[in-house]
């Protein structure tokens, strides 16, 4: 296989860049094979948090070519019998990861057509048995590595088993009800301070909500009330003053909700995940 014709690996983890956690993982992918390329995903996901990896890998996985490998490490059981695992995508992309909840949103939005358990006793580092606390390196970047380079094929990375069987994540499905469209909070922009609904546009437009309407916003942390706000539908920031509410719909063309040049995260205190609940619906101008 020559160098063109291998895939793409690209690696997302809670490691940071303090140590030389990535550094160690990438020196073991290219000691299995020089010539393969290496890209960061991101290295800032918080830490254990599977829900982050699970979205950045819906976020941008699509947006590589069909048959990179995307090496996800977010592993709070790293060495505990939960299952490593490679998953295909139904667009044609690899995911090796552990299964506890990484593969929740592409397998709701995407969809995974097998799935495989690493055998351990092929497709682990030989050189460091003695410790069970680094599978980013060890065991997730080291196979992905050797199935990248052609040295085992897909079938060789372990035994097939049920994809109803992946471990899934509780997720409030985005819907219409009474005249209002509900969903989550799925993530927040940690650069910017945006908050991202799983609330598609397309259910906006269903609901006769066009760009420039009126919305109304409620915002609820499981009970509690965090936000009450009224704010336009708009097409970009630059709509409203600088510091004012808006709603807008992001790169995944879902509808999400800010401050112009401010972070709402801030402000409110707006958190993300299966317990941060929204509500839109049309107000009166």
């Amino acid at each position: 296989m020559s160098a063109c014709d291998k895939p793409i690996l690209v690696f997302q983890t809670d490691f940071t860049y303090a140590e030389g956690a990535v550094s160690s993982m990438y020196g073991v992918v290219k000691s299995v094979d020089r010539e393969l390329e290496i890209f960061d995903g991101t290295h800032q996901i918080p830490r254990y948090d599977t829900w982050s990896a699970s979205y950045r890998l819906y976020q941008s996985l699509p947006f590589w070519p069909q048959g990179t490998i995307y090496v996800s490490v977010v592993d709070p059981g790293v060495g505990t019998p939960r299952r490593a695992c490679a998953a295909k995508t139904a667009d044609g992309h690899i995911v090796v990861t552990p299964d506890n909840g990484t593969l929740t949103h592409l397998a709701r939005y995407v969809g995974i057509v097998e799935v495989r358990e690493i055998d351990e006793t092929v497709n682990r580092n030989p050189d460091t048995r003695g410790t069970s606390v680094f599978h980013g390196r060890d065991l997730f970047g080291y196979c992905a590595a050797r199935l990248a380079s052609g040295i085992i094929g897909w079938e060789e990375v372990g035994p097939v088993y049920p994809v109803e069987e992946i471990v899934r994540l509780p997720m409030a499905e985005p819907a219409a009800e009474d005249g209002a469209l509900t969903g989550i909070v799925d993530i927040i922009d940690p650069n910017f301070g945006n908050a991202w609904t799983n609330i598609p546009l397309a259910l906006f437009e269903e609901m006769g909500i066009a760009y420039g309407d009126l919305l109304h916003l409620r915002v609820c942390h499981g009970d509690e009330l965090v936000l009450d706000a009224r704010m336009p539908l708009c097409r970009t920031f630059g709509e409203v003053a600088r510091g004012e509410l808006l709603a807008y719909t992001n790169e995944l063309m879902n509808v999400s909700f800010t401050l112009n040049q401010e972070s709402i995260v801030e402000r409110y205190g707006i958190g993300f995940g299966s317990d941060w609940h929204v509500s839109f619906g049309k107000a009166d101008r």
